[in-house]
């Protein structure tokens, strides 16, 4: 494996999409072990603290597994399990996070219609696109990265600086449910909410609020299904 240094981009992300890479490419195969996390970090010039929300990152994504005692392994697609652990739930359980989602995503989103401008709907349409490109790559990263992007713009957007502030202070849960069901979720699914999206970005352009939040709640509540989460 080559020596590499980053210095482009968040630094977990970039090693989340570096790794990636390596095993679309075959470098790293289904079932292999990856290197110990002291030594995988040294050739990726990087620190064990980002390699490991990396990993972290990658075993949301279904894409590497974590044994205790073990070490990661790529994850071989006919293996994977049905459900993946919910990374925090020793802290919130999975229901109450998506509960949270629909509450403060949809009225962030009815309010986000009132403050539309062209160069913020710019950057939205982009991030629909750039989640649209990736899901039919393959590029889970890039996927989910957008998927972010997008739901933290409509955020910003939120006239209402207590809500967007509320919104940051439990943007950690909130965005892990949206990489939570990215493995699993089958490719019908994803048309949908893909289409979701761009239905949203409708009622906002329109300046829509109420079709918006509505739009917002039923896409968060049809996410949640994918993880397995009937709200």
């Amino acid at each position: 494996m080559s020596r590499l240094i980053w210095d482009k981009g968040p630094v977990a992300q970039t090693i989340a999409r570096r790794l990636q890479d390596m095993i679309r490419s075959g470098e790293l195969r289904p079932g292999q072990k990856l290197p110990s996390q002291r030594i995988l970090a040294e050739q990726l010039n990087v620190s064990r603290p980002s390699l490991r929300e990396a990993l972290l990152t990658l075993e949301t994504l279904g894409l590497v597994q974590t044994l205790p005692a073990r070490g990661s392994f790529v994850t071989d697609p006919a293996s994977r399990p049905a459900s993946l652990p919910w990374r925090y739930d020793n802290a919130h359980d999975l229901r109450d996070v998506f509960q949270t989602r629909v509450l403060i995503e949809a009225e962030l989103c009815r309010l986000a219609a009132t403050a539309m401008t062209p160069p913020l709907l710019e950057g939205l349409k982009n991030a629909a696109q750039a989640f649209e490109d990736a899901w039919q790559s393959g590029d889970l990263v890039a996927h989910v990265e957008a998927d972010l992007a997008l739901h933290l713009g409509i955020a910003m957007a939120c006239p209402n600086r207590m809500l967007t502030d509320l919104y940051r202070t439990v943007q950690q849960l909130l965005t892990e449910t949206q990489r939570q069901p990215i493995p699993n979720t089958d490719p019908d699914r994803m048309r949908q909410s893909i289409a979701e999206h761009w239905r949203i970005l409708d009622a906002l352009e329109r300046g829509n609020g109420k079709a918006a939040g509505k739009r917002m709640r039923l896409h968060v509540q049809n996410t949640a299904g994918s993880a397995g989460v009937k709200l």
